[in-house]
């Protein structure tokens, strides 16, 4: 099954870009997903199960960089919203 998930980060620390970009170029190395980042979040397409596992080892990466951040996001199973997700 396909997944997409839209992510917006919200890091503890006045210093928030390098955190946010740091995180995006993380998920862009990230095989087997289509990342498109837009200026108030980053949508991640690709089979249910290896977006999953990236954006928990994405999550704990970045709060091991950075410290601590708030992760917002929002779920669709089954959909695919950047068609070109057979990365």
């Amino acid at each position: 099954m396909k997944l997409t998930a839209e992510l917006s980060m919200y890091p503890f620390n006045e210093a928030y870009i390098p955190p946010i970009k740091g995180f995006i170029d993380w998920l862009n190395q990230q095989e087997g997903l289509l990342v498109s980042t837009n200026p108030t979040c980053t949508i991640v397409t690709g089979d249910y199960e290896r977006v999953m596992q990236v954006l928990g080892e994405g999550m704990r990466y970045s709060v091991e960089t950075w410290g601590k951040a708030v992760f917002v996001s929002k779920f669709l199973p089954g959909f695919e919203a950047l068609p070109e997700a057979d990365a």
